[in-house]
Parts: structure tokens; sequence; C-alpha cells
């Protein structure tokens, strides 16, 4: 009989937990990470609703379930002392539901069902608004069977990014699409590492890659060029949004690497250019030479996060390589 069967178990790997463990001596996740995400939810909606009193609550019991000097818990200590603030220099607010007040002791459970009509109206209309009129849109300038495909492909690379966040237990809003831009994902941070933020940031592009991978085994298995497009066309998009400026992952991922880590993907770039001509890989080595010269150079550079944006780079150069580049329009 195996001594550690009356252990509690790490959720990811599954390892033996001490009883009062907060983070897995294995895969190094939070143990309470399902019930941060809970209190961390209904903190931010109380924040939204102007009720910060419960909110400050609800961040201070998720203080004990995080390692005292976690970066976790000093951003929520930092986040109670604002609410704190906060409170003390309210206002009393004017009453907004003065009608309520007729239906007695129903009162509180009317004016919670009124907003939480309006916050399902407005859930509806940014993410089914969104995603219905990216559809229209694709569709329309490239064909419906490649227009669905391609908003499919952008879903895939967004809930990359939602998933990754949402298993570190940090709370992150589900995808927001904005026609012909793409997509993004809201998310709180919540003093994460700039390697982790540099993970998150690759998780979209990878999870984009992998969806490409399986867009050119179809194309593979039944000949249809219209696999070959979404795999091509999906490849460079992802390889687009990895140059490493501004609001794209590619810039967000960069913080993470020292000047030595961002030549190494300038190098990589160039490189995969010369081996694919893909001249997209060289917007994002230009991107990685103005990012030799900005100031923000990590302290702790990560050799895991260079790693991560290297490898996705040559996922995509393959796809890019192997896949030939096909007339839209299905």
């Amino acid at each position: 009989m195996n001594l550690t069967d009356n252990y509690p178990k790490c959720e990811r790997c599954l390892s033996p937990l001490a009883a009062d463990a907060l983070v897995c001596g294995s895969c190094h996740a939070l143990v309470h990470s399902g019930e941060l995400k809970r209190l961390a939810a209904d903190a931010q909606a109380l924040e939204q609703s102007g009720d910060l009193a419960h909110a400050r609550e609800h961040w201070q019991t998720s203080l004990p379930l995080l390692p005292v000097e976690s970066q976790q818990a000093e951003w929520i200590r930092n986040r109670v002392a604002e609410l704190d603030r906060e409170i003390a220099t309210a206002a009393p607010k004017k009453d907004q539901h003065p009608w309520a007040k007729k239906f007695g002791p129903l009162a509180p459970l009317l004016i919670l069902l009124t907003k939480a009509k309006s916050l399902l109206v407005l859930f509806k209309f940014t993410t089914f608004f969104g995603i219905f009129a990216s559809l229209w849109l694709y569709m329309q300038l490239y064909g419906a069977a490649f227009g669905v495909g391609f908003v499919i492909l952008i879903f895939i690379h967004e809930m990359g990014h939602y998933i990754d966040i949402r298993r570190r237990g940090l709370p992150a809003d589900m995808p927001v699409f904005l026609p012909g831009l793409g997509a993004y994902v809201r998310w709180r941070a919540l003093g994460v590492t700039e390697e982790v933020r540099s993970e998150i940031s690759m998780a979209g592009p990878f999870a984009g890659a992998l969806a490409g991978g399986a867009c050119y085994a179809l194309w593979r298995q039944t000949g249809n060029p219209l696999w070959a497009a979404l795999a091509h066309a999906g490849a460079w998009l992802n390889l687009l949004n990895l140059i490493p400026v501004w609001v794209l992952d590619g810039g967000s991922a960069m913080r993470a690497l020292g000047k030595v880590q961002r030549v190494v993907v300038l190098a990589a770039a160039l490189l995969l250019w010369h081996g694919t001509g893909e001249n997209t890989f060289l917007l994002v080595a230009a991107g990685a030479v103005y990012r030799l010269f900005t100031k923000d150079l990590p302290k702790d550079p990560s050799a895991k996060a260079t790693l991560y944006f290297v490898l996705v780079l040559f996922l995509l150069g393959l796809l890019l390589y192997f896949v030939p580049q096909q007339k839209i329009g299905f």
C-alpha cells in the first residue's frame, strides 16, 4: 500500500500534498487555485457593482490561501489597501432604486435580478455580437467555408491565452472579437512575474500553431485546398502577432527576455526567414532589433521564455514552409 494514498493530491500533477500546503512542491501550482479563481471573480464583480466593502472581504479571504511572500499575495494586500482608501473617501451614494422599497424584503432580490439581467445582456452583446460580426465580415471577404474556419482559428488562439491564464488561478474574461482586427482576452495579472506574463502571451500563438498543424494534417489526408489555405493563413496571422512591438503577443513576451535572449530571437527569425522565404520573419527580426535598445530589460531574464518564443517561431516556420499559399475564397 502506498503511504501517500491518504494525503491530498495536486489537481494538476497528482503529486501528494502536505495537509497545510499552499503550493505543490512538484509542479508549483497553487493548491487552492479553484477557490482563488472564485474569490477573485466575485471580488471583481462586487467592485464593478460598487460594493467595495464586500469586495475587500473577498480579497482578504483569499490571502490565507496564498504563500505570504508570493507576488499574488502582495498584489492582493495592495488592492485591499486601495479599497480601504476608496471606502474611506467614498461619499454616500444616492439610492438608485427607490421603487424597490415598495416590495419590502423582496427589494434586494429584485435589484440583484435587474443587475444580473444587465450583465447578461452586456455579455451577449460583446461576445456573441463580436463573433457573428467577425463571421459575417470574413465570409463576405473570403467565402463561407474559409470565413468560418478563420474565425475558429482566431478563437483557438485566444482560448490558448484564456486556458493558460485560468490554469494559473488568475481571473480572465472570455475572448472578445473585434471584426477585422482579431480578438483579445482581458485578464488580471495579480502581480505575476514577467516570465509568467511571457508564457501567457506565447500560449495564444502556440495554440494557433497546433491548430494550423491540425489543418495541415487534414489537408494531407483529404487534399482539400481549404485546409491548406487555413493552415497557411493561420500560421501567418500567428507569426504576425509575434512581432515584438506594441500590444502584440510578441511585444508582451519579449519583456521577460534580456539583451542576449533578444539577440537569440533575432537570430532565429533571420534563420527562419532565410529558410522559408517568409518576409514576416524580417518584421519579427526588426522588432527584436528595436527591443535591444528599449529600457524594459528584466532583472532576471528567462531562458524558458526564450525557448518558448523560438519554439513557436520554428513551428510556424514549418507550417509556412510546407504548406503552399492558396487562393482564398471557397
